[in-house]
């Protein structure tokens, strides 16, 4: 799992809450119980007050002379298990419950992560993704290649914008399972409306099921976020620093749509080249065509995507119009 020391924190804070709560609720059983039948406190003092003599008996004289105290141990945990169960109360109401049984909220299991931690995770980085609706509905298995039609076929290439989409899905299909041992970046460019978007969602999806942590931003929310934490009086950079540096999956979605200037241009340099050199992967979409992106963005920035990313061009006609034609949006 791609946890960072603030998100393994965060969880673990998680599974302190809960051991807390275990316990209150425990006691609160406890109190409920020596009420009602007062005789329960009597027999809880006594299986303490057995169970010392049983452990100092092994330490004196090994398994010898403990037979006779767990029959007496066993004589009262039956009796306790009776009146619990005559005053309607459950056999198990004065035992500790766990919300993972499995682990008994530690997070570990046999020195291993329990199934609950990895699912701690997944949740907690549906959350920091800000994503975790609209993922619901945007994902492969929602993925339809009908609207990229097989008789339109791109000038240039010769080939039909479905067959373009099917190899740039396999693409992503591959980049999502080699993400743990391969180092790669994404960019899709193409016209409004084809699905770079959506594409971008779909692999994030996949990716933080898989227990990776994911952030998404539209360019103009990136940016924004970095001129009011240099600029502002906010203190945010340190947040946006660990996030947007630090995650092993970083969108940046439509870029291209913010007021594009020095600061903006030399703030992608930053991100960009940082996360290169840590091997944390990106992934950007933009309307921009290439041949002006180098223009928009600086050369040095061209020159860390054409070197740096995987480019797939995206064609076809806009989709959202197709929806809204056929009535399906």
């Amino acid at each position: 799992m791609g946890l960072s020391n603030t998100q393994y924190d965060t969880i673990m804070r998680q599974y302190s809450k809960r051991q807390l709560e275990n316990r209150r609720l425990l006691e609160q059983h406890r109190r409920t119980a020596y009420e009602k039948i007062p005789e329960l406190a009597q027999i809880d003092q006594q299986v303490s007050s057995e169970s010392v003599s049983c452990a100092r008996s092994l330490l004196e004289d090994g398994a010898n002379g403990t037979a006779a105290l767990k029959e007496r141990l066993q004589a009262l945990s039956a009796r306790r298990a009776a009146l619990l169960k005559d005053n309607g109360l459950p056999e198990d109401y004065l035992q500790m419950h766990y919300t993972c049984p499995d682990c008994r909220d530690t997070g570990y299991q046999d020195g291993k992560k329990c199934h609950c931690l990895r699912q701690s995770a997944i949740d907690l980085f549906y959350t920091q993704s800000g994503m975790k609706e609209i993922l619901a509905e945007e994902n492969f298995a929602h993925f339809s290649y009908r609207y990229y039609p097989e008789d339109l076929i791109h000038p240039s290439t010769g080939v039909s914008a479905r067959d373009m989409m099917r190899a740039t899905v396999a693409a992503c299909l591959r980049y999502i399972d080699e993400f743990d041992s391969h180092f790669s970046n994404l960019f899709f460019y193409g016209g409004t409306g084809l699905g770079k978007t959506f594409l971008s969602h779909c692999i994030a999806r996949e990716l933080i099921e898989r227990a990776h942590s994911v952030i998404y931003y539209s360019a103009f929310e990136l940016f924004d976020l970095f001129a009011r934490s240099s600029f502002g009086k906010e203190n945010t950079w340190d947040g946006a620093r660990e996030y947007v540096f630090d995650c092993e999956l970083l969108i940046i979605d439509d870029l291209g749509t913010e007021l594009t200037n020095s600061f903006v241009s030399s703030q992608l340099f930053l991100i960009l080249n940082e996360r290169i050199q840590k091997k944390k992967s990106t992934i950007i979409s933009t309307n921009l065509p290439l041949s002006t992106f180098a223009e928009t963005y600086s050369e040095r920035v061209f020159s860390r995507i054409t070197s740096c990313f995987q480019i797939f061009q995206l064609f076809g006609n806009d989709i959202r119009l197709q929806k809204k034609l056929d009535g399906t949006a």
